[in-house]
C-alpha cells in the first residue's frame, strides 16, 4: 500500500521543501514559464494548481474574493505574485476545468546530467505566443511609424522654442573654445623644442 506517499522528498527537509515550492510558484506566476528539473516541475503541479483553482473561483464569485485571496496568501508570501494571480491569471482560467499547467522535457543539465523540464501556464504558453507573434508583426510596423512621427513633432517643437536651441548653441561654443587653446598650446610646445635643438 502507498498511503501518504504523495510527492517527492527531493532530499530536503519539510520546511526547505515548502519554501522551495513557494518560490517556484511565485516565479511561475510572475514569469508564466520557468525551467527547472523535471522532478521539481512535476511536483510543482501539486502546489500551483490548487492556487490557480482558488484564483479562478475568486474571479467567478466576487463575494468570495477576499476569502480566496486569504487562502492564497497562506501559501504565497509575495504580494505582487498574489495580485498577478488574482487579477490577471484567474480571470483567464474561467473556461478551463483543470490542467492549468504543462510540463515539457528539455534535455539534460550539463553539470550533473539532471533531467530538465519546462513548466508553463497553458493559457500563457508557447502556442499562444506563436499565434500572437504572427498578429504582432503586422501591428509592429504602424507602431514604429507613430514613434517616428512623435520624434518629428518633438524636433519641430524644439525648433519653435528658442530656449533649447540657445542652450545647444552655447554648449557648442564652449566646447569649441575649450578645444582651440588645447591645439594651440600643443603646437607651441613642439615649436619650442625645435628651437632648443637648433
Amino acid at each position: 500500500m502507498e498511503h501518504r506517499k504523495k510527492g517527492r522528498k527531493l532530499n530536503r527537509t519539510a520546511s526547505h521543501r515548502k519554501a522551495l515550492f513557494m518560490n517556484l510558484c511565485i516565479s511561475l506566476i510572475k514569469h508564466k514559464r520557468i525551467t527547472t528539473t523535471l522532478a521539481k516541475a512535476k511536483d510543482l503541479r501539486l502546489y500551483v494548481e490548487p492556487l490557480l483553482t482558488k484564483a479562478k473561483n475568486a474571479a467567478k464569485n466576487p463575494e468570495l474574493y477576499v476569502h480566496y485571496a486569504r487562502e492564497i496568501r497562506k501559501f504565497l508570501k509575495d504580494k505582487e505574485a498574489i495580485n498577478i494571480l488574482l487579477k490577471e491569471v484567474g480571470p483567464k482560467l474561467l473556461n478551463r476545468n483543470g490542467g492549468y499547467t504543462r510540463v515539457l522535457k528539455s534535455g539534460f543539465r550539463l553539470g550533473d546530467g539532471g533531467e530538465r523540464g519546462i513548466i508553463e501556464l497553458v493559457d500563457f504558453g508557447i502556442a499562444d505566443k506563436a499565434k500572437t507573434e504572427t498578429g504582432k508583426t503586422a501591428a509592429k510596423a504602424p507602431a514604429k511609424k507613430t514613434v517616428a512621427k512623435k520624434v518629428k513633432t518633438d524636433a519641430v517643437d524644439e525648433k519653435k522654442s528658442d530656449k533649447p536651441a540657445k542652450k545647444t548653441a552655447v554648449k557648442k561654443t564652449k566646447a569649441a573654445k575649450e578645444e582651440k587653446p588645447v591645439k594651440k598650446t600643443a603646437a607651441k610646445k613642439t615649436v619650442t623644442k625645435k628651437k632648443k635643438e637648433d
